[in-house]
């Protein structure tokens, strides 16, 4: 807006809403609120902050209830982050959703879903594209940390790999969402008996967002 002698008024910057403005403080206060209405008594102090991670997510705290840590101490996976284990993730939403400035150790992120092999390997072995990339990681499983945020073929691919004697990853996440699949894969990596540290959550809940925010509270020092 110009005034009559030709100047211009610095522009209003008052809001018709009242919110909090400080991006710190919102992470501050949700974690707070979080905390505060969640039961975490059955957690460690790391699953705990892990667990607030997840549902900071999505938004609902009766994922608590739902969030199993099993295979084995989950530092073993936090461990691994911090001596550089790559991230090994079924899908492109889960690899973008991984914070690289949280990684300590510039930690490979890995996906490869859009690699020019997987459809062709998806058409051999008779499964998904996602099932399918996930022979395509290698020797990379070996000692990776596993984060499955979509896909129920993929868990229930690399579960099969794994029994088959395919290396064995640090860790795995899993955390696939849906109504087909996903309530029997994160069953199944519960039942699986393997001694690798896991985290996936009970039921059809899951997701990219649970899936790499939980990557990026393993490989935070801090909440």
């Amino acid at each position: 807006m110009t005034d009559r002698h030709g100047t211009h008024d610095a522009p209003d910057k008052r809001s018709l809403y009242d919110y909090e403005h400080d991006g710190q403080a919102i992470y501050r206060q949700s974690f707070a609120i979080i905390r505060s209405e969640a039961d975490l008594a059955r957690f460690s102090p790391l699953e705990a902050d892990v667990a607030v991670r997840m549902i900071h997510a999505c938004g609902v705290v009766a994922l608590a209830e739902q969030i199993v840590f099993g295979g084995g101490d989950i530092t073993r996976a936090r461990e691994a982050i911090l001596q550089g284990a790559p991230i090994l993730c079924d899908a492109g939403m889960v690899e973008r959703g991984v914070t690289r400035a949280r990684l300590p150790a510039h930690n490979d992120v890995i996906c490869t879903l859009h690699d020019a092999r997987t459809s062709e390997l998806a058409k051999k072995i008779g499964n998904t594209r996602t099932a399918a990339a996930i022979e395509l990681w290698g020797e990379q499983l070996d000692g990776g940390v596993v984060v499955i945020g979509n896909a129920p073929t993929a868990l229930f691919h690399l579960l099969d790999l794994l029994h088959q004697g395919a290396p064995r990853p640090a860790a795995i996440i899993g955390v696939p969402v849906g109504f087909v699949g996903a309530v029997e894969s994160k069953q199944a990596l519960i039942d699986a008996g393997l001694d690798i540290p896991f985290i996936t959550v009970r039921g059809r809940m899951g997701g990219s967002a649970i899936a790499s925010a939980t990557i990026n509270a393993l490989a935070s020092d801090r909440l």
